[in-house]
């Protein structure tokens, strides 16, 4: 299927009464659908207003997924209204039914089904969703260990969760920086190489691709001495201030090289195009959105521009 699948991945969870059963559209489908589904199975019923079968079997799945009380949600998707995402979705023919779990299609069927059915349908897919929410657990210990500086056991989970879903972005993206963190840069290439193109853009994706970019292209440190020196001597030479940064980063100085880079961006935000701001998101994308220096660094850019 042609469908733009990505995102960030986040923890289970049932869904709440109001929303077991939802009308969307084209614009709205990646959150409530996609993205909903990194929570809980999603049902996707594609109808139509002249459609006599989806008259038939739309009332029948919307009674079996409120049956299954927050194990699955439905969402409806008129096809009249959204064409382009039937196209997308290589809709050949209506109703037609799509199910998805962890932001991706896993599973449908077309035309109407009696209820037995239906429930077999549904059954089995609340079946998954408990099997999504293991996974995000495992993901979420990895990160718990890699935090810890524990790499291999990181890895370790990290390679099973990929046993089950061999595109899960956060998996692929935490087992790069695994590797990355023991200086296995080329088996981190090969990795981040595995991730589809649709989750290319992926938040965690798009940290490890900036971690192997700076391993595989390290810096020299030895010019820090020198370029501290002027920046004493001259405290707004701001291409100093930017060299050391980078340089600091190198050597492992991140909350320094911050401060330099926000001293500069509060001085003369605009000076060289904004240089300076930008080298500080690049760092912050290297290190993670949820590493510590990222997020102090975050909250220190924030006081500087909305100030």
């Amino acid at each position: 299927m042609n469908m733009i699948i990505g995102g960030q991945a986040s923890g289970g969870g049932q869904a709440p009464a109001g929303d077991l059963v939802k009308d969307s559209n084209t614009q709205n489908f990646m959150r409530d659908v996609i993205e909903a589904s990194r929570q809980v199975p999603v049902i996707v019923d594609f109808w139509a207003p002249w459609c006599g079968p989806c008259k038939q079997l739309g009332p029948a799945l919307e009674k079996v997924v409120r049956q299954a009380n927050g194990k699955v949600r439905m969402v409806k998707i008129n096809i009249d209204e959204n064409q382009q995402l039937a196209g997308q979705m290589r809709i050949q023919s209506i109703p037609a039914v799509y199910a998805f779990v962890n932001g991706q299609p896993v599973d449908g069927f077309m035309g109407a089904l009696p209820e037995s059915q239906i429930k077999q349908f549904v059954d089995r897919l609340g079946g998954q969703g408990s099997l999504a929410e293991e996974v995000e657990a495992m993901v979420s210990e990895a990160r718990l260990a890699y935090d810890q500086q524990d790499y291999q056991t990181a890895a370790q989970i990290l390679m099973q969760v990929l046993q089950a879903d061999r595109e899960h972005a956060g998996a692929l993206a935490g087992l790069a920086r695994c590797q990355i963190a023991v200086g296995d840069l080329e088996n981190a290439k090969a990795t981040l190489a595995l991730v589809p193109p649709a989750k290319s853009n992926d938040a965690e994706v798009l940290s490890a691709k900036a971690a192997l970019d700076l391993a595989l292209n390290p810096v020299d440190v030895s010019e820090i001495g020198t370029l501290r020196t002027r920046v004493v001597q001259n405290p707004d030479d701001f291409q100093a201030r930017l060299d050391l940064a980078v340089l600091l980063n190198g050597a492992g100085e991140r909350a320094e090289a911050t401060d330099q880079l926000i001293y500069v961006i509060r001085k003369m935000r605009s000076w060289n195009d904004e240089a300076a701001r930008k080298q500080l998101v690049k760092f912050f994308e290297a290190w993670g959105p949820k590493d510590e220096f990222t997020l102090a660094g975050r909250r220190k850019l924030s006081s500087v521009l909305f100030s």
